[in-house]
């Protein structure tokens, strides 16, 4: 009972604590710049080890609630896993790159970086923000598995094709990307499979010994309290390693935010509209649309920073992108919410499996 009320005070006040989160990251990165470059010192190669240990913490509790012997079961409506991946692999590209060359044309290397951040599919995040909404946990791990596939393959072909071959095309100037598969296998290891492998380890081991009731009673609300403080620990990390180039560079950072906005509004609003179409439920509908919006900044930001350098246009634009993505999904998530008090009708439902349409009586 405990271990809920926690949830509960800190899910009644999350967006608040959202906001002084950026707030005390922005503070304390301009007040103290001495903070910004121990944290940024703090890192394996491109990999900060406190962004990826909070990322891993926060994702951690969502995946212990996954029920992974019912994963195979999203094979089963194939349209809806057909709309999923064209939604995250030929709409978002393609609507992030017009959004970049619409509203950054006079600005290369931030074009390139908001392409970059286009590109990145969400597999970390989109955990936190389809749990917070109440999606379907099994139906977005089967997602994320199938993006983390895809984003393996495909990011390097999709970022020269986006970022050297198509500017150029349009009389803009393109640049050239260099990202190894090795690269993008290495931020899917880290920000998918460990935090996916403890999940699973976590339920088969507690699920045997204790027992399903157990798990599902005393565990998993015992643990849930870790993501929202996770979360908060991250973005106070996050805004404090570029709070000083926010407040000296406010315009910039502007002008980066008003296309990732519409980016993840029309997204996030969009793929809503297209799961309710084809008649899949609340739960289904809502993992649709937080992973079409979401995207995957850990890979952005690591490439850009080794493809452009750290002090690049891209890697500032890159950063940008999880600073804004944090404050827009939490009102996404109170949107999806609404959504489901409003187009949702309570009914009885039968034969529903995971990651499955409802079907009401």
């Amino acid at each position: 009972m405990g271990a809920s009320s926690r949830l509960s005070f800190l899910d009644r006040y999350l967006t608040a604590w959202i906001f002084a989160a950026m707030a005390a990251g922005v503070g304390l990165g301009w007040a103290v710049p001495g903070v910004a470059a121990f944290l940024g010192r703090i890192r394996i190669g491109a990999t900060s080890i406190p962004i990826a240990a909070g990322l891993i913490v926060m994702m951690y509790p969502p995946f212990t609630k996954v029920r992974y012997e019912k994963l195979h079961e999203i094979l089963r409506n194939k349209r809806v896993l057909a709309l999923s991946l064209a939604q995250n692999w030929i709409i978002g590209p393609a609507l992030m790159f017009v959004l970049a060359v619409v509203f950054l044309r006079g600005y290369p290397e931030y074009m390139a970086g908001l392409i970059l951040i286009g590109l990145a599919r969400c597999i970390a995040m989109v955990i936190v923000w389809n749990d917070l909404a109440g999606g379907d946990a099994e139906y977005a791990a089967g997602l994320v598995a199938f993006n983390s596939l895809f984003q393996v393959f495909l990011y390097s072909v999709y970022a020269w094709v986006f970022v050297t071959v198509l500017p150029p095309l349009l009389g803009l100037r393109g640049m050239a990307v260099d990202v190894s598969i090795r690269e993008v296998a290495k931020s899917v290891f880290i920000y998918l499979g460990v935090p996916c492998l403890a999940g699973f380890l976590t339920r088969t081991v507690l699920t045997r010994v204790k027992g399903q009731a157990w798990y599902g009673r005393e565990f998993t609300p015992r643990i849930g309290p870790l993501t929202l403080i996770a979360l908060i620990f991250t973005i106070v990390v996050m805004f404090s390693l570029k709070g000083e180039y926010i407040v000296k560079l406010p315009m910039d950072a502007l002008r980066i935010a008003v296309p990732l906005v519409i980016y993840f509004a029309v997204m996030f609003l969009a793929s809503f509209y297209m799961g309710r179409k084809l008649g899949a439920g609340y739960a289904c509908t809502t993992t649709l649309a937080f992973t079409a919006a979401s995207n995957n900044f850990e890979l952005a930001i690591a490439v850009a920073v080794a493809v452009f350098g750290i002090n690049s246009g891209a890697a500032f634009a890159a950063v940008i992108g999880p600073l804004v993505e944090v404050p827009v999904m939490i009102a996404l998530v109170n949107v999806a919410l609404r959504f489901k008090r409003t187009q949702f009708a309570p009914r009885v439902y039968v034969g529903q499996g995971a990651g499955m349409p409802e079907t009401g009586v």
